[in-house]
């Protein structure tokens, strides 16, 4: 019996971790969208020389809407982990102890909280491969984005069909020897 409900739990498991299929329904089109919201999972690695690398996974709820950010993280069961939301001026993180950190730059935020430079005020240009000054953008056969470079990070885009219009369903996000994040976006909404 003990034997039957391990293999239950191990099949539901499995079952939980295959791929949603991506959901996209009644978006704008990449090149004028605004506003977003993406349900998503994450993986992240972060290391230093001389320290063990930090890795860690789970889910993320992120909301861009008038130039501000809301982006919920949960562990792999949904347990909360930290809340970031990001207004002009003022960001304020929220950690699964409830603890409250501000700071009026949210890369400042990050980097006090977390001590890794992580560009999150960058990243919702960069999942909609939009490339700043600095940067390049190669794109694909389809003319969509396929591997951008801005300020030592390099991002890479994967899509789930051959649309010239799909957005991405995978990014790779990297600076090479420091932080690797992957987000695997399992639903695109409008958030007007």
């Amino acid at each position: 019996m003990i034997r039957w409900f391990f293999l239950l739990v191990a099949c539901l498991l499995l079952a939980a971790c295959q791929s949603a299929p991506l959901i996209q329904a009644d978006l704008p089109a990449r090149e004028v969208m605004r506003d977003f919201a993406i349900e998503a999972r994450f993986s992240l690695k972060m290391e230093r020389v001389g320290e063990p690398v930090q890795s860690g996974s789970g889910r993320l709820s992120w909301s861009h809407r008038n130039g501000a950010d809301t982006v919920l993280l949960a562990s792999p069961l949904g347990a909360g982990l930290a809340e970031l939301e990001i207004t002009p001026g003022l960001a304020r993180l929220r950690n699964g102890q409830g603890e409250v950190f501000e700071n009026a730059d949210a890369d400042r935020l990050v980097l006090q909280v977390t001590g890794y430079a992580l560009p999150v005020v960058r990243l919702a240009a960069w999942l909609l491969g939009r490339v700043g000054d600095d940067g390049t953008l190669l794109r694909d056969d389809f003319a969509r984005p396929l591997r951008l470079r801005e300020a030592g990070w390099q991002i890479d885009y994967a899509y789930a069909d051959e649309s010239p219009q799909a957005l991405p369903y995978r990014l790779n996000i990297q600076r090479a020897g420091e932080v690797g994040l992957t987000l695997r976006i399992e639903e695109w909404r409008d958030a007007p």
